[in-house]
């Protein structure tokens, strides 16, 4: 139950705690004022009652003196005749020396029962209270005595019925008075209370407010006067000037002469005696609101700071995350238990995963087991030697081999590994970039050394092929014939080989004209389409129509283009397609041609080799590995450049809709600059 009374009597409004509570309290305190009031002054009436009692009982003494001496009945009984006229007299009786009854006011018959009490009396006024039919009768009893003899005893009996009368008129007044004390009191408490609560439920509202987010409250009392108005203040740049909601005494660095320069409460002592702070300051509740008003002002200004400093690290991190995911090269992060914490959209598509399900995660649970166990080692040995580690790396996806420069770098913050960072690169195109180089190298040596060959060669088969045919003239033998034009016949062979490595080595003569690329790429596809197609071989082609004329030797880009046509014709066979596609490049410094085939595709090991002089893949008699070495070296005599690649790459697969489909096998790029200019140093060929 009192537990129900605590829970009941918590619940209530603070207003109307207060409000009860002070008004128990006056009630309590009136009713004991009220009661301690009428006591006192119900004594102070019952003391003037007895002493009204003495003195009449003195005087009712002293006037009976001489009759009782003279046993004056009469004189006695006009005695007690007088007292009747007082409205509290009740009796009188009076007693000889022998406590006889000499005389009495009773008209019924005397009350012996009066003669039983206060019956010891003395010389001195003996008061005894008694109950009646008539109410409270007050018995004043005294011993006449003269010269120390004693001749008789008077009684003398006054009823309270005046008292009463009074005490009642009393009660009822402080009664009422008091009554009126406590509501008046009630009153006042509940105005206090409603003073007091006022401000505490404008607190109370303005802590809704922040709870809700808005922080732009008033719990303190607006003046009209404010410290500037008051000191006549002309400092704008002081931080008080024109603040209303926050009073001078709170801020740090106002201009005042008197303020401290310390911080609130601290420097309330300078600002006591401040006429400011005598005029605006108020009781602790004042001081709680403003108090308050200072702490939601601060706190905007603290979440407004925050939240702008988390629009800029949100603006960075959106940044650096488009960075990270736009570069193509490879980002990870992992922690210090090897647990990835970001990857990059290049790594995530790569591994064909998302970057969701890579975090939390793992190399065991992304990786091959062997793989997964290689990085755990690896990167435990970094974080022992806590040393970066780079190195490069050759990865076979698919039909695809790929080269990654990985570096692996130990994260710190301070003192403490924090993780581990991963970048890895790919270098693919920069390794063939390489090969292409050395290659190119290796071409330049070769082309100087066949074309001394062929100029050394080229001499004793001219002397040879002019003899053979003088003595075709002169000699009869048919055998001889025959064998003579047999001469004639491996001697021509001999001078188109000859030829070739003059081509090769750039040693012979070039005829520079404008060529329309797309002009001589469609002529030798006209010769050649109808060939193929018995075949059952398709050649598909993308022109760029945008293309400018270049400077070369139309000629031999023909022989360029013818080339590379047969060796796809002959690595498909039957039945494949043919992809013809040119571009001028983005940068608008080259023209780019690519050849594209279904065919059996070019070994790796044999993809470095493909424009050596005499290399071929092909039977003995069916070709003299030279096709693609003057294509080599017509292609260079142009300023240009030509790459092989087996499989393509993904970034140079058509995208047309007659040619997406296919199952490209080879590619082959050809870049040639335009006109009175030299391609740039790229280390990859324009991707198409």
């Amino acid at each position: 139950m009192n537990k129900l009374k605590n829970i009941y009597f918590s619940r209530l409004p603070f207003r109307t705690k207060i409000t009860y509570g002070l008004s128990l309290l006056l009630l309590f305190c009136g009713l004991s004022v009220g009661y301690f009031v009428t006591q006192i002054s119900e004594k102070s009436i019952l003391w003037e009652h007895y002493s009204r009692g003495k003195t009449l009982v003195k005087s009712f003494a002293y006037r009976t003196i001489e009759p009782l001496l003279a046993r004056n009945y009469l004189q006695l009984q006009k005695v007690i005749t007088e007292l009747k006229k007082y409205p509290e007299f009740t009796y009188a009786y009076i007693l000889d020396e022998h406590k006889n009854i000499l005389i009495h006011s009773f008209d019924n018959g005397f009350p012996l029962k009066l003669l039983q009490i206060n019956a010891a009396l003395t010389n001195e006024i003996s008061i005894i209270t008694i109950k009646t039919n008539l109410g409270l009768v007050d018995d004043f009893g005294i011993k006449i005595t003269l010269k120390g003899e004693d001749i008789g005893y008077i009684h003398l009996g006054l009823n309270r019925h005046g008292i009463a009368q009074i005490l009642a008129s009393q009660r009822r007044t402080a009664f009422f008075t008091t009554l009126g004390i406590i509501f008046l009191g009630i009153f006042l408490a509940h105005w206090f209370s409603q003073n007091i609560t006022r401000r505490l439920e404008t607190l109370k509202l303005s802590a809704d407010e922040i709870i809700k987010g808005n922080l732009d409250v008033q719990a303190g009392p607006l003046f009209a006067r404010n410290c500037w108005d008051i000191m006549h203040c002309k400092q704008k740049n002081c931080p008080a000037y024109k603040d209303t909601r926050r009073r001078c005494w709170h801020l740090v660095g106002t201009l005042c002469e008197n303020c401290s320069q310390e911080g609130y409460p601290s420097k309330l002592s300078s600002c006591v005696k401040c006429k400011v702070y005598q005029q605006l300051s108020g009781d602790e509740v004042q001081d709680l609101a403003e108090v308050f008003d200072v702490m939601a002002l601060s706190l905007k200004n603290y979440i407004s700071e925050i939240r702008n400093q988390q629009k800029e690290l949100k603006r960075q991190e959106n940044l650096l995350r488009t960075i990270v995911n736009t570069t193509p090269d490879f980002i990870t992060f992992q922690d210090i238990d090897l647990k990835y914490q970001m990857a990059n959209k290049a790594f995530c598509d790569y591994f064909k995963t998302t970057e969701r399900d890579v975090l939390g995660k793992t190399d065991f649970d992304i990786f091959s087991p062997e793989q997964a166990d290689h990085n755990y080692h690896e990167d435990k040995q970094i974080f022992l030697t806590k040393k970066p580690l780079s190195k490069e790396i050759q990865v076979r996806k698919g039909k695809q081999e790929r080269w990654f420069h990985v570096l692996k770098v130990p994260v710190f913050e301070g003192d403490k590994m924090v993780g581990l960072l991963l970048t890895a690169r790919d270098i693919t195109m920069l390794k063939k970039y390489q090969e292409q180089l050395l290659a190119s190298q290796k071409m330049e040596h070769l082309g100087r050394l066949a074309g001394g060959v062929a100029h050394e060669i080229n001499t004793p088969l001219s002397i040879i092929l002019g003899y053979t045919q003088l003595l075709l003239e002169d000699v009869d033998n048919p055998q001889w014939r025959e064998d003579l034009k047999t001469i004639e016949k491996q001697t021509k062979v001999c001078r188109k080989i000859v030829a070739d490595l003059l081509r090769f080595s750039r040693q012979g003569p070039t005829e520079a004209k404008n060529v329309d690329l797309n002009a001589s790429l469609k002529e030798v596809v006209s010769l050649i389409e109808h060939t193929f197609s018995l075949s059952h071989v398709t050649i598909l082609t993308n022109f760029d129509s945008s293309l400018p004329p270049i400077k070369g030797d139309g000629e031999k880009l023909k022989q360029v283009w013818l080339n590379l046509l047969n060796n796809a014709l002959d690595a498909i066979g039957e039945n494949g397609y043919i992809f013809i596609r040119t571009k001028l490049c983005a940068h608008r410094r080259r023209i780019v041609v690519h050849f594209l085939d279904t065919g059996s595709g070019i070994p790796q090991e044999n993809l470095d080799k493909i424009f050596d002089p005499f290399f071929t893949t092909k039977e003995v008699g069916k070709g003299t590995g030279l096709g693609l070495s003057v294509t080599f070296g017509i292609i260079r005599d142009h300023g240009g450049r030509i790459f092989a690649y087996s499989p393509p790459p993904v970034e140079y697969l058509p995208k047309e809709d007659k040619a997406d489909d296919k199952e490209w096998a080879t590619i082959f790029i050809i870049e040639l600059p335009l006109k009175e200019e030299k391609l740039p140093d790229d280390l990859e060929p324009c991707q198409g």
